[in-house]
């Protein structure tokens, strides 16, 4: 069950995210809010799994505080406003809810988020990467990955013994299998173990003999998960 919450000043649109919660089996609406300040308190205590957040709360932008927030939480955005549309999926946003939002597109948001969210709990859970390959389901260690190189809507899985899996799938999909705590997007085209970095310079990684670029967006990001 997919644990969420749902931040949006209106009480009505919070009361039409609580019934269709209410309706649907996959998700539990655990708290809702209606400013962002108390919702930002209680993420700080308690885990969640997904967070239903308007866009324009009170004086407030609910995009900026989405892209404030150290900790990522997958997103849904629920808003009457569709302009914000690209800029929601540029945060990789799950989904974007036009309001009045009927049921059966806020189902098809959170088959989405199934999809994403309770397969990246099993893989938590796990030690192996399971992708459909080659014509067949692959089981890979994750010890066993040295890097990971997007091309076009392809990923090319590089192994420890030189072996390449390639796979078709989005570098956004694949990051969306492994697990935060193990691997880390350090380019559009890169995803590295954290494990696996020896050292980080002039917008290099090292993974020994293999040097990875870093790219522009991602320096910050890269820098501070190494520096904890």
């Amino acid at each position: 069950m997919i644990k969420a919450i749902a931040v949006d000043d209106e009480p009505l649109a919070l009361m039409v995210i609580e019934n269709y919660c209410a309706r649907n089996q996959h998700v539990e609406l655990v708290k809702t809010f209606s400013n962002l300040k108390d919702a930002q308190k209680y993420m700080n205590q308690f885990q969640i799994d997904l967070l239903f957040l308007d866009i324009q709360i009170s004086r407030s932008n609910g995009m900026d505080f989405y892209k404030g927030l150290e900790h990522k939480v997958p997103v849904i955005f629920t808003t009457a406003f569709s302009e914000y549309a690209i800029e929601g999926f540029n945060v990789a946003a799950l989904d974007y809810l036009l309001k009045p939002i009927e049921y059966e597109r806020f189902d098809e948001a959170i088959q989405k988020a199934v999809l994403i969210i309770v397969d990246k709990k099993l893989a938590e859970d796990q030690n192996f990467l399971t992708i459909r390959a080659d014509y067949k389901l692959n089981k890979i260690p994750y010890d066993e990955i040295l890097y990971l190189e997007g091309l076009d809507d392809y990923v090319k899985i590089h192994l420890n013994d030189g072996k390449k899996i390639t796979a078709r799938i989005s570098m956004k999909g694949m990051q969306e299998k492994l697990p935060d705590h193990l691997f880390l997007r350090v380019h559009r085209s890169y995803i590295v173990p954290l494990n696996k970095i020896k050292s980080f310079q002039n917008k290099i990684l090292s993974l020994g003999e293999i040097e990875i670029p870093v790219g522009d967006t991602y320096k910050s990001i890269v820098a501070e998960k190494l520096i904890r």
